[in-house]
C-alpha cells in the first residue's frame, strides 16, 4: 500500500533510539526527509545514518527539549534545514517509577518538563508549518494514562495530560487544516524495557523467560511486548493519506492490555 508519504517532511522528537528511532525509520521507507533529535550524539549519529539508506534527507538536531527555548530553536533548525515540515511526532520523554511518597517534586518535573511542556511548545512552535502544509501530528502517550497505577503516577499522569492535550489541538485542528492524533503504546521491546528485565532478574534471581511472563501478566496478560516497528508502522498510517479522516483519535496500541471500551 502506497501511503503517499514520498518527499514528505518529518520531525521526530527523541528518535536516537527506542520508539522514536522506530518511527523514524519507518517514516524514512515510505520516502520522508527525516529530522530527528536527542542528547546522545553517537546515538543520533547512528540512527541518521540508517534513516539515509532510505531518505533523501536526514537531519539531527542535538538538543535538551527540556529547556524553553529549545523548542522555538528546533523548528528555526527545521526551517533552515527543510524549509517546510508536513509531520511533527512528539515523542520525546520518559518518567520515573517508583512509591508515591518517595517521589519528589524534582521527579515530577522532569517528567512534565521534557513529556508534556516540551510537546506543548513544539507543538505550538511548528504549528504554523504544519498548518501551512496541512501536515498531521502525533502525540506518543502510553496505556499508563488509560489505566493509572499506583507505581506510575507521574507517567499516568503525564500522559493523561499529553492526551488531553492532543484532542485540544486537534478541536484546533478541525480549522487550521492539521490533523492531531494521539498513541498510546503499552510495554514496547527497547533498551528501557530491556534494563528493567536484566534489573528484576539480579533483584529476584529469576530466569529472564519467567521475568517476562511476570511483565506480561502485569500489562493484563498482553499478547506479546511490543516492536518499535509496530508503533512506527502505525504512525506512519496515521499521517498519511490513506488515514485522512483519522482526526482527534487516541489509539490503544497495546496488544490487549486495556481491557474497557
Amino acid at each position: 500500500m502506497d501511503l503517499g508519504l514520498k518527499d514528505k517532511i518529518a520531525l521526530v522528537t527523541g528518535s536516537s533510539r527506542g520508539i522514536g528511532r522506530g518511527v523514524a525509520l519507518a517514516l524514512a521507507a515510505e520516502g520522508c526527509d527525516v529530522m530527528l533529535t536527542g542528547r546522545d550524539k553517537a546515538a543520533l549519529e547512528e540512527t541518521a545514518a540508517a534513516v539515509a539508506k532510505w531518505s533523501r534527507r536526514a537531519g539531527c538536531a542535538i538538543i535538551d527539549l527540556r529547556e524553553k527555548d529549545a523548542p522555538g530553536k528546533l523548528i528555526e533548525q527545521v526551517k533552515r534545514d527543510f524549509g517546510a515540515l508536513d509531520i511533527l511526532v512528539n515523542n520525546a520523554g520518559a518518567t520515573k517509577r517508583g512509591d508515591f511518597l518517595a517521589l519528589t517534586d524534582a521527579d515530577w518535573e522532569d517528567g512534565y518538563a521534557l513529556k508534556f511542556f516540551a510537546h506543548m511548545r513544539l507543538a505550538r512552535a511548528a504549528w504554523p508549518l504544519l498548518q501551512a502544509r496541512r501536515g498531521a501530528l502525533v502525540s506518543i502517550g502510553g496505556t499508563g494514562g488509560r489505566k493509572p497505577t499506583a507505581d506510575f503516577t507521574i507517567g499516568s499522569s503525564v500522559n493523561a495530560a499529553v492526551a488531553a492535550f492532543t484532542k485540544c489541538l486537534a478541536d484546533r485542528g478541525k480549522r487550521d487544516g492539521v490533523r492531531v492524533n494521539t498513541i498510546h503504546p503499552s510495554v514496547v521491546e527497547t533498551d528501557r524495557t530491556r534494563r528493567r528485565i536484566k534489573a528484576n532478574m539480579e533483584r529476584t534471581g529469576a530466569p529472564e523467560d519467567e521475568i517476562r511472563a511476570q511483565i506480561l501478566h502485569e500489562f493484563n496478560d498482553i499478547i506479546r511486548f511490543g516492536t518499535v516497528e509496530d508503533v512506527g508502522n502505525l504512525v506512519a498510517f496515521v499521517v498519511s493519506s490513506r488515514a485522512s479522516w483519522l482526526h482527534g483519535a487516541t489509539i490503544d496500541l497495546d496488544g490487549g492490555e486495556i481491557p474497557t471500551l
